[in-house]
Parts: C-alpha cells; sequence; structure tokens
C-alpha cells in the first residue's frame, strides 16, 4: 500500500493543492484512497467536504497532528496532507510511513531556504526510512526570471524534479467544488494534465524502481 507525504516546512506552498491532486489521480484509477489531513487549517478535510456525491470516493482518514496511525484495513493507497512548520517527532513519524516524499516548492527566495533546510533534515532520515523525495514546481511561470531562479535551484538538488505546475485559475476553480484535474473531461485541461505526467509516472512506480 502506497503512502505519500506531501511535505514542506513553509505554509502556502501549494501542499493541499498538491495532496487532493494525488488523492484525485489515484481515485480516477480505480484505487481505495485516503486522503488524510495533519495540518491544523484541515484544508484536505474542507476540500473533501465539497466533494460532490457523484465524483470518485476518497475516504477522509481520522488523523491528528500529534499522533499519526497506520490507516485502516481497505485502504489500498495514502495520501496525507502535513502542517508548516513540520519538524521533530511528527516529521520522523510521517518518514516511518511515508514510501515516497513530494515537496511542493514555489518560485520564491523564501520558499527555496525554508526548503533546502527541510530537504537536509530529510536526507537525515532517509538511512532509516528510505522514502523517495521528489519535488514539484508550484505557480511556476517559466517566463520569469523567479522560475530561472527556482529551475536553477532545484536541478541542484540532485533529486527527481517532477513537474513545474504552471500558475492557473484551473486549481483554483476545482479547490472549490471538491474536485481534480482528473475529474473532468481530459480534453478541458490538456495542458494542465500534461504537466502532471512526471508526476503520475513517478508516483506509479514501484519504490525503488
Amino acid at each position: 500500500m502506497p503512502v505519500i507525504v506531501v511535505a514542506n516546512p513553509k505554509g502556502g506552498v501549494g501542499k493541499s493543492t498538491l495532496a487532493t491532486h494525488v488523492a484525485g489521480y489515484w481515485a480516477a484509477r480505480g484505487h481505495a484512497v485516503m486522503l488524510g489531513d495533519v495540518d491544523r487549517q484541515q484544508s484536505s478535510r474542507l476540500w473533501l467536504s465539497l466533494r460532490p456525491p457523484q465524483a470518485r470516493p476518497i475516504a477522509a482518514w481520522e488523523v491528528s497532528r500529534d499522533f499519526i496511525v497506520r490507516p485502516p484495513k481497505g485502504t489500498t493507497h495514502v495520501v496525507l496532507d502535513t502542517p508548516a512548520g513540520l519538524d521533530g517527532y511528527r516529521l520522523k513519524d510521517l518518514m516511518r510511513l511515508a514510501d515516497k516524499v513530494l515537496v511542493p516548492l514555489a518560485p520564491s527566495i523564501f520558499d527555496i531556504y525554508a526548503t533546502r533546510e527541510f530537504l537536509g533534515q530529510l536526507n537525515a532520515l532517509r538511512g532509516a526510512a528510505k522514502a523517495e523525495v521528489g519535488i514539484v514546481g508550484m505557480r511556476v511561470d517559466e517566463r520569469t526570471i523567479a522560475a530561472s531562479q527556482w529551475r536553477q535551484f532545484a536541478d541542484s538538488l540532485g533529486l527527481p524534479v517532477l513537474a513545474a505546475l504552471r500558475p492557473t485559475q484551473n486549481y483554483v476553480y476545482l479547490a472549490a467544488r471538491g474536485l481534480t484535474l482528473f475529474d473532468l473531461t481530459p480534453g478541458r485541461v490538456a495542458r494542465d494534465l500534461a504537466q502532471w505526467e512526471g508526476i503520475c509516472q513517478w508516483l506509479d512506480a514501484r519504490p525503488g524502481a
């Protein structure tokens, strides 16, 4: 059972957008998906409450900020949305559960410095946990200087850079309705789905493959 943890200590970087879309992708493929929200803001839980009944089901995983447990039986795929400032024993608990960690990274100097320190913490824990780590750019406008700086930093990490997702109102529109790109007719969001191809391939690959 793959467990994906979406984590970055910086707030507002797009963790919930990424977590809900990973859950939506797996649900679209017919998996029994649970989405857990360890963030105090409970954005992913709110998103689940907005999800229409006709959409593919995604179950809520009842977890708390201070105590992480194994997901219940019957679950085949798990996604965990995490809080800003994640560190200490909570990070260790999550890393013990995680098969893969997705780190969203926005193109700003503040996000870059916060993420650099966080990746150092992850690297210190990975020897025991052995979770794979992938980087996803959030709200990256490739025409900007900030995007160029983001790309230079991301490429220097020695980790797979899975995608650079463009800034678009599609994510805002879908979040307000409890939906993802994978709930829509592909032709309506073809450009954004194309950007997700690398993420989806990484999610589907077995750890270590």
